[in-house]
């Protein structure tokens, strides 16, 4: 019994370092394997993210930000770098019955126009009368056909030709300045020259000046000086005058979207003044690029020169008045 007790206890040592020592060989195994999961459990649960940004922007890593949009161009101020070939509603046309207005032409693009003036005079005879001429469309009549084009932004020309006294003018027209927010008005020069006899007699060359003032979409007032040189028919030794300086005034008035009324005065404040002072009046009606005008007027005329000389008179010094229309186009 002496020597078994002491192999017993040291058997029982061994056993009891055996399982200690294998405890702690376990104890740094398993605390790596669950640091290591921990990183794996995380990038899985991290990974919808990533892959949500790929499907929103295939091409874009998921970690920078969207592209942003470029700043838009603001709007030009109104009245400041207008686009020529949008509609001006307050100008809708180049000129008011007989004078030109300060509407800009667009460079390459074009207009047409026809004027028609019948040759009764309203004021003859009695009513009965005048209906049995069916208002002036029986008579013969006065056509004016024209042309016109732009040549370079602000720049126009043209040429208009009228069966009174076989007249043929060539015009141009340049826009000297717009009328914006720091300008009331608008300024174009004009220039012409028409011959008789298609142009081949009794020249009269034209310049002028057309001072526009818009009020919004509603209309325009123009004021017109202009030098008309030969205006008197006869020879300049037998006349005391062979020049007249003319002072147009007009307006249009837009009175629904697409009717305005038209009028203009042509007084001659020097030089020569015969006959009657030019007054015209119209209803205007715009259709898309077609503009349609009845015109009631004293005169037949219908360019600077004509006009210089004024309306018609009657029998007893008053002025006849006569029914026509106009019509033009535009292509743009």
């Amino acid at each position: 019994m002496t020597r078994t007790l002491p192999t017993a206890l040291v058997t029982a040592v061994v056993l009891t370092w055996t399982t200690h020592a294998g405890a702690q060989a376990l104890a740094p195994t398993d605390a790596p394997q669950q640091t290591a999961t921990a990183p794996a459990v995380t990038a899985a649960t991290s990974t919808p993210p990533a892959t949500t940004a790929t499907a929103a922007d295939p091409a874009q890593p998921a970690d920078q930000k969207p592209a942003e949009k470029p700043a838009e161009k603001p709007a030009a101020a109104a009245g400041e770098d207008r686009d020529d070939s949008v509609l001006n509603r307050s100008q809708p046309d180049f000129t008011l019955i007989n004078l030109p207005t300060g509407l800009r032409m667009p460079k390459g693009k074009m207009a047409f126009r026809v004027t028609h003036r019948f040759t009764r005079p309203l004021g003859e005879g009695d009513f009965g009368d005048l209906a049995g001429d069916a208002f002036g469309l029986d008579s013969s009549a006065v056509i004016g056909l024209e042309f016109r084009a732009g040549l370079l932004p602000g720049l126009q020309v043209g040429v208009q030709r009228g069966s009174s006294d076989k007249t043929v003018q060539f015009f141009s027209q340049y826009d000297l300045k717009q009328q914006t927010t720091s300008f009331p008005v608008g300024l174009a020069a004009y220039a012409a020259i028409d011959g008789t006899n298609n142009f081949k007699d009794s020249y009269s060359p034209t310049l002028g000046l057309i001072v526009t003032r818009e009020f919004g979409d509603n209309g325009a007032v123009y004021v017109e000086p202009i030098w008309v040189n030969n205006s008197n028919v006869e020879p300049k030794e037998l006349v005391d005058h062979n020049d007249s300086f003319l002072l147009g005034l007009g307006t249009r008035i837009r009175v629904r979207p697409t009717t305005y009324f038209v009028l203009e005065v042509v007084p001659r404040v020097a030089g020569d003044d015969q006959g009657k002072h030019p007054v015209s009046f119209a209803v205007e009606k715009r259709v898309g690029g077609h503009a349609f005008q009845l015109v009631f007027s004293n005169t037949f005329g219908l360019t600077a020169a004509q006009l210089s000389r004024g309306g018609i008179a009657s029998v007893d010094d008053k002025s006849n008045w006569y029914f026509g229309f106009n019509i033009s186009r535009k292509f743009f």
